[in-house]
């Protein structure tokens, strides 16, 4: 009896293709989950980031008192002022000043302003003898007392640590020489204190 055999052809059984297939299939996928297996490790660390302040106590600034009434050629009148920085980082200052006549009679002309240091003694204003800020100036509609509120550092202006403080004492006359078409004349100042950081503030 004769068994008939099948010609080679040079081609692939379709089943042993998709069998090869299948198994380079579950080899990268055994790959991916093995890659998976690793030692890690995190750190983290926190920053907060908080600003300071720059602040002038205004209860202080508002006790300088130069108001007064029936002032007479030669008078003065005299007050201190504390100025203290109650931020939390150094400040500089300027101190400038505006003056209006409510009547027409410009007694703002005739006034004068001087600003001192404390007395020699350090503790008062009372004998006016201490170091010059400004020189006796006419109160003009606007006056430069000390430094300038132009940002940055000006020429004239002041510093001052967190917490600390200063004394000014202020000085107005009415010089002797002033006449009569002055009587029951009014003025009316104001006094601006401006302050600024010095940090990152040339």
């Amino acid at each position: 009896m004769e068994i008939a055999s099948t010609p080679l052809t040079g081609k692939r059984r379709p089943g042993r293709k998709f069998l090869l297939l299948a198994g380079l299939a579950v080899m990268s996928l055994s790959a991916g989950q093995m890659s998976l297996a690793i030692f890690t490790d995190q750190e983290t660390v926190p920053a907060t980031f908080s600003t300071g302040s720059i602040i002038l106590d205004d209860v202080k600034i508002d006790a300088l008192t130069l108001t007064t009434s029936a002032m007479m050629p030669g008078d003065t009148v005299t007050d201190d002022v504390v100025v203290e920085n109650d931020g939390s980082s150094q400040l500089r200052y300027a101190v400038s000043a505006t003056t209006t006549n409510p009547d027409t009679k410009d007694l703002r002309s005739q006034l004068t302003l001087t600003v001192k240091g404390l007395d020699v003694d350090g503790i008062t204003c009372g004998s006016f003898d201490g170091t010059s800020i400004l020189a006796a100036t006419v109160l003009g509609a606007t006056t430069t007392i000390l430094g300038s509120p132009t940002q940055g550092a000006q020429a004239g202006d002041r510093n001052l640590a967190a917490a600390a403080n200063e004394t000014l004492c202020f000085r107005v006359s009415l010089p002797s020489g002033t006449g009569n078409a002055y009587q029951s004349a009014t003025a009316v100042t104001t006094f601006t204190f401006d302050a600024e950081q010095t940090s990152s503030n040339p």
